[in-house]
């Protein structure tokens, strides 16, 4: 898996990250998922630089001009919830694409901070010969990840994969990185060193889920 650290180079990019994480600014939640957005639209159009084009003649009011526009057929995959705001950026970006979402989440053991992956729910079209990009704010474990790949891959064989994260940590991206297939793309803005013992990323940001929408049960 071919890995893209987004914010290696300073950018814009570092501002609306250093936002999402900062516990003052994140009590604004509109800020919160703004930023995210904005995250989402400038990793788009980075990872947009590999994809397919083809030339194209574009019929202006005063003559004709050849583009080049994108060829390739693409599928957003969101996890619910967090994945949201992201998803909308990547998707102001891409704005053709087709949409699917999936409800994965950690089902814990009793009393215990060990879990496994529960997928209940999954809307997609066909993602057959599409270039599937897979979109996850936060790589913890990788686990959730790694189980909605698995899930999605039963609707057809993607002719590429991408996935768009935020912030991972080093375990979960080993974790995706041994899961995924070797030509697999990663856009990520930024790396954490560690996972607590609840699985959380340190220093990560806390639960996106939770400061884009409210507290949960």
């Amino acid at each position: 898996m071919k890995i893209h650290h987004v914010s290696e180079k300073p950018s814009i990019l570092n501002k609306f990250l250093a936002e999402i994480r900062d516990r003052e600014i994140q009590k604004d939640s509109l800020r919160f998922r703004t930023n995210i957005e904005r995250m989402g639209e400038i990793i788009s159009y980075e990872l947009s630089k590999t994809l397919n084009y083809k030339p194209e003649k574009i019929q202006t009011p005063l003559g004709v001009k050849q583009m080049e526009v994108l060829d390739d057929k693409v599928v957003l995959a969101s996890i619910l919830r967090a994945g949201l705001p992201l998803h909308m950026g990547v998707l102001h970006i891409f704005d053709n694409a087709e949409n699917a979402f999936i409800s994965a989440y950690r089902k814990h053991r009793e009393e215990s901070n060990d879990f496994e992956i529960q997928i209940d729910y999954i809307a997609s079209p066909s993602i057959e010969g599409k270039v599937l990009v897979l979109v996850d704010p936060m790589l913890a474990t990788g686990k959730s990840l790694i189980g909605v790949y698995k899930k999605i891959t039963e609707l057809g064989n993607p002719k590429a994969v991408h996935i768009i994260s935020l912030i991972g940590s080093k375990e979960g991206i080993d974790y995706v990185r041994e899961h995924m297939p070797e030509n697999a793309h990663l856009w990520i803005a930024d790396f954490d060193s560690h996972l607590n013992e609840k699985g959380y990323i340190i220093p990560g940001l806390g639960d996106a889920g939770d400061l884009a929408y409210g507290k949960k049960l």
